[in-house]
């Protein structure tokens, strides 16, 4: 019965530890903060949490729910945790049709209100990753004739583990160069792959190859791009055929010529690469094979050579038709004419005689020999002794064939200056013999240079000036150093090093030169680098030069602005006038040009102060009051001309110095027709009243002394006052009745001029007061007030040097106080003892004595401590 009630008043049954498992689902987006709402588990479940005990959440598997999760065990309310929730990470294989779930089992507390309860969090994807290819550079190899239109797949697409439109969604090309565009095609999985198409007519020997840069776009807002380096390479086809240089050669040739001798070269030349530009030559049918035999052709070197001995008999005239074969072409066509020149009989001869190296009539020579170095010897033979012969040299070159001036007949062949293998690599020369009968013999000398290391390498720049920003990432490039040397082979090959100043950041490659910065620069620790590097080729020996590099490092606004102290205090005098130099603010900044410029502002209290941001001079717009107030703190920003700007702050304390500017100011008595009543009785030595006044200044300025300075009434020396206290004494009974007026001056110790107040005190002397308005007619009649005949000041306090001429024996009172220090603190001893009993009897006879104040407006004031009763009169 109690378990079915209970059914109708509480939210949950007496059978609860029974109830089902229950599931709740949330959906929240992948990358949320700290902290972020989930959802209410209690809330959810319509819990009543006005029940007690109350109910508990406990997630059983903490290790890998707190992971990502944080559960409040009261309220139920789930929470992201500190670890972000990265879709991608958490469901490595989910794909698009599959939900990323975070399953989590909850406990619901106590035993009498268990519940388990089945919480999925769908893990939403958003777009935080980019596009990225699997390599950096990706090559393609297109032939150089693909038609218009070709297409071919770039099989290296890029990947973006995000979903759906945050995937890939398009590729792009940086530059196309008009000669290509992308198109992109889906496949049944899904995915896009990128297809390169040909647009126009390729041609390799134009252009060999194109890289650009390929972009994967995915479909976020905004999109994130991912990319990578495109090269293009255009593969030859063999699309070109030879060609002759020259197609019409015509070679003389005498009779008597030598087998061997070299007639004529032929050069055909083919753009394409490989085995598509391999020429070969060879005599076309029409030649007839006896003339072939004749004339021997080099297939591979073009060269025609004597391979017999011409007969003049038969023939004056021949013509080689020659061909230059190409792989897959129609051969390109030469005509070479050779005309023969009769000889007769006894003709001179030429032999030659080499002196330099020489090979197959090939003459080799170092390009460091000097000017008139021999290479051959020619000796003219069968010559008559009437016959003469002119001998000379046919051809370009720095070259001469003189008649050797110890023998007849013989020509030396020699230079006339220093070769350079960088301007002409090889010469022809024809060495000509004529008679006088007009026959004419031709020798053909082909000299060829060798190249040597006389060339050192040279920089485009002996002076490279490089800008860089500074907070650079590591190994940023900073620029390629290009030298080229004119000589051959390896003699021409350059490697760049650094020079020994060359900082340790710096790395240049030997290779590329490519000169990078391996650690992050900071101008404001060293704003110019200048160092060398140098070009070494690998001749023998090493030839080198160098270049200059200086390396600019360029301001950017990463220091803020510092205040040479952490806080700064002004003290400056009150009265000060307005818009004075209060204090100078020194400020910094390490940055140069306008990250350096440096403005200040107040950001408190600029309607009293201003600044001079030029100076950084403090000041005031008006005049200081210290007893206004005595003290300002300001906050002071310094904000640099960077973009953004850095700033920081100071705080600048202005103390006020008193200057003596306030009089004293009387506060008792209020005002000179105050009186007072005194007994005719009054014992000499009691305390009749006190003048009590205050200053607004500070220090010594407010230091105060008082003295009479003139009395109406009595007899000189009847009253004395404290010159500290103001407490005003009766020193002599009072003998007559009637009104006693003292004028009192207060003065303070101020410097230079000490300033000054007065106050007249009254003392109407009678038992009684029996006629007030005749008191009053006394009080407002002019009468003089007599000087006291005893100074004033004698005993008292007074101000400046003055109160040092008063006491002319006090550095014998002190010799004196010296040499008698046991009697003097006898005397002391006795004196306060005196003192004492004297002060407890006129102390006992005080209190039986009523001090009234009659004041214009007839109220009464307590005034001070020292007066027992004031009483309206």
């Amino acid at each position: 019965g109690l378990c079915v009630l209970l059914l109708y008043t509480t939210p949950l049954s007496c059978f609860a530890n029974f109830s089902q498992a229950k599931e709740l689902i949330y959906k929240i987006k992948e990358g949320l903060p700290r902290g972020t709402f989930i959802g209410a588990i209690g809330v959810d479940l319509n819990l009543d949490f006005t029940v007690e005990p109350p109910f508990l959440f406990n997630l059983p598997q903490k290790k890998v729910s707190e992971q990502y999760v944080n559960l409040n065990n009261t309220t139920g309310e789930l929470l992201t945790s500190a670890t972000e929730i990265d879709r991608e990470t958490l469901c490595p294989d989910n794909s698009e049709g599959q939900g990323c779930v975070l399953s989590l089992d909850v406990f619901v507390l106590p035993q009498q209100y268990f519940q388990l309860v089945k919480v999925k969090i769908f893990i939403e994807d958003v777009n935080d990753n980019r596009p990225k290819f699997p390599v950096d550079e990706i090559s393609m190899s297109i032939p150089e004739n693909a038609p218009v239109n070709a297409r071919y797949a770039v099989e290296q697409s890029a990947v973006d583990p995000d979903l759906g439109l945050h995937g890939v969604q398009t590729y792009w090309l940086v530059n196309d160069f008009s000669m290509f565009t992308l198109d992109v095609e889906e496949n049944e999985g899904g995915e896009l792959t990128p297809f390169l198409i040909v647009t126009e007519t390729l041609d390799r020997e134009t252009q060999a190859e194109y890289i650009t840069d390929i972009i994967a776009e995915d479909g976020g807002i905004p999109p994130l791009l991912g990319a990578a380096t495109l090269k293009i390479i255009l593969t030859d086809v063999n699309d070109n055929c030879p060609q002759f240089t020259e197609s019409q050669i015509n070679v003389t040739l005498h009779g008597n010529t030598t087998k061997g001798a070299h007639l004529a070269r032929l050069h055909a030349f083919d753009p394409d690469l490989g085995a598509n530009a391999q020429i070969s030559y060879a005599y076309s049918e029409r030649v007839p094979r006896d003339t072939r035999s004749l004339f021997h052709l080099d297939r591979i070197a073009g060269v025609i050579k004597l391979a017999g001995k011409i007969d003049t008999g038969t023939a004056t005239f021949y013509k080689l038709t020659v061909l230059a074969n190409g792989p897959g072409c129609i051969p390109a066509v030469a005509i070479v004419t050779v005309h023969i020149i009769k000889v007769v009989t006894g003709p001179p001869a030429v032999i030659p005689r080499y002196i330099a190296p020489e090979k197959d009539g090939v003459v080799t020579i170092k390009e460091s020999e000097p000017a008139f170095s021999p290479i051959a010897f020619f000796t003219i033979k069968n010559i008559d002794i009437n016959q003469r012969v002119d001998c000379h040299l046919e051809g370009n070159g720095p070259f001469r064939l003189v008649p050797y001036q110890l023998f007849k007949n013989e020509f030396l062949l020699e230079t006339t200056e220093a070769l350079d293998y960088e301007k002409t690599q090889e010469y022809e020369l024809i060495v000509v013999a004529k008679n006088t009968k007009g026959l004419v013999i031709k020798t053909f000398v082909k000299v060829q240079i060798l190249d040597e290391n006389d060339n050192a390498p040279v920089f485009q720049q002996s002076l490279v000036e490089i800008s860089v920003e500074e907070n650079n990432p590591p190994n940023t490039f900073l620029t390629q150093l290009q030298a080229s040397d004119q000589d051959s082979e390896g003699r021409g090959e350059v490697i760049y090093l650094l020079g020994g100043d060359a900082p340790g950041m710096f790395v240049v490659d030997r290779v590329t030169g490519v000169l990078t910065v391996a650690t992050s620069l900071d101008r404001e620790e060293k704003e110019t680098y200048r160092f060398i590097v140098r070009a070494v080729d690998q001749g023998t020996p090493r030839r080198e030069s160098i270049a200059t590099v200086v390396v600019t490092v360029q301001d950017r606004n990463d220091n803020s602005p510092r205040f040479i102290n952490k806080d700064f205090t002004f003290f400056v005098p009150e009265n000060f006038p307005g818009y004075g130099e209060i204090g100078v603010l020194s400020v910094t900044d390490a940055d140069a040009g306008e990250n350096g410029w440096v403005a200040l502002s107040i950001l408190n209290g600029s309607d009293i102060f201003m600044i001079d941001t030029g100076r950084g001079a403090l000041r005031a717009k008006t005049s200081l009051d210290r007893e206004q107030q005595g003290t300002y703190q300001l906050w002071i920003e310094a904000a640099d001309g960077g973009e953004p700007a850095l700033t920081s702050v100071t705080m600048v304390t202005v103390l006020l110095l008193d200057v003596n500017d306030n009089p004293p100011i009387v506060l008792f008595p209020q005002s000179n027709q105050s009186y007072l009543l005194v007994l005719p009785n009054t014992v000499p030595g009691t305390s009749i009243t006190e003048v009590y006044a205050v200053d607004k200044d500070t220090g010594m300025n407010a230091v105060i002394a008082y003295s009479i300075i003139k009395r109406k009434g009595g007899e000189p020396g009847s009253f004395a006052i404290d010159a500290e206290t103001g407490n005003i004494t009766l020193k002599r009974e009072l003998s007559n009745r009637g009104l006693y007026s003292l004028l009192v001056k207060v003065s303070d110790h101020g410097q230079p001029e000490p300033l000054y107040s007065t106050v007249m005190v009254n003392f109407f002397v009678n038992e009684t007061v029996s006629n007030e308005s005749y008191i009053q007619s006394l009080l407002t009649r002019e009468a003089d007030i007599e000087v006291e005949e005893r100074p004033w000041y004698i005993g008292q306090m007074t101000e400046g040097p003055e109160r040092y001429k008063l006491f002319p024996c006090q550095p014998v009172l002190i010799a004196l106080s010296v040499t008698c220090l046991g009697l003097f603190f006898l005397v002391v001893m006795l004196t306060s003892y005196i003192c004492c009993k004297r002060f407890k009897k006129n102390r006992k006879k005080r209190s039986e004595v009523d001090i009234p104040l009659k004041m214009k407006n007839d109220s009464m004031q307590v005034v001070n401590r020292k007066l027992r009763q004031i009483s309206n009169i």
